[in-house]
């Protein structure tokens, strides 16, 4: 089965991604569980996801104020790639394997929230910020301190573009690219100034992800949107080309 995890886009935890394991149920709760929920619609144990033969199912655990996917108030589901589960306050989308569901994220563009601005493009952005109440930067909104696994060094080496030869080491477990900004700032003017990021999940759980760049995000080549790493695989940003590298 693909790997997978939880994406909060709304709620107490929002902008939190939680892993899902193959082999340990994920229990949600107020009080209990593995990923905890400070809200007082949460029951102290409110739901489980695990993985089953036929892929990941959610169980209510008998809430008070009940669980939801895709609008509908369940007892036991099984979860589509996308799926959007609610739980009280909070909304959570499932990431099933190397592709995001995009689909999960469309809806109508009044009242964008937080992670509907962060897949915008730069020049929409500008038009989202004349109010004081959107000043953030995408990087601010989709921003998380992700640590790396312990004994996990990764790096990016420019192996082709202005900055050629130049070795940008991980110190966290999200490293953003950009134009003379983040953690790997580039001299490249066709590099966004929030262009990408890559995220470490777990050793085996290595993401590149688009911030809307406007000259797009490449991996090995092809245009992405968002896709899983390898060690030695390729990214290209504007007339920059990367290298990972990971030792485990």
């Amino acid at each position: 089965m693909p790997k997978a995890f939880l994406q909060i886009v709304s709620g107490a935890r929002q902008g939190l991604n939680v892993p899902l394991e193959d082999d340990t149920p994920l229990v949600v709760g107020r009080k209990r569980g593995d990923l905890l929920l400070d809200d007082p619609l949460v029951s102290s144990t409110h739901c489980r996801i695990m993985l089953r033969d036929k892929g990941w199912i959610l169980q209510d655990l008998g809430s008070t104020n009940g669980t939801m996917v895709d609008g509908r108030l369940v007892r036991e589901t099984t979860l589509r790639p996308g799926a959007e589960i609610t739980i009280g306050g909070s909304r959570m989308l499932l990431f099933i394997g190397d592709e995001f569901p995009q689909e999960a994220l469309a809806g109508e563009r009044p009242g964008l929230s937080q992670l509907d601005i962060a897949w915008l493009l730069d020049e929409e952005l500008v038009e989202l910020r004349g109010s004081s109440e959107r000043t953030r930067t995408q990087a601010d909104v989709i921003g998380q301190d992700l640590r790396l696994p312990p004994g996990l060094n990764a790096t990016v080496e420019v192996v082709a573009g202005q900055d050629v030869g130049k070795v940008f080491r991980f110190t966290r477990g999200n490293v953003t690219i950009g134009r003379r900004q983040g953690e790997v700032p580039l001299s490249d003017v066709e590099v966004s100034r929030h262009h990408a990021v890559i995220e470490v999940f777990g050793r085996e759980m290595v993401f590149l992800r688009d911030l809307g760049s406007t000259n797009g995000t490449y991996h090995n080549g092809r245009r992405v949107t968002v896709c899983k790493l390898q060690s030695g695989d390729t990214i290209g940003c504007g007339k920059t080309v990367m290298k990972l590298g990971i030792q485990k």
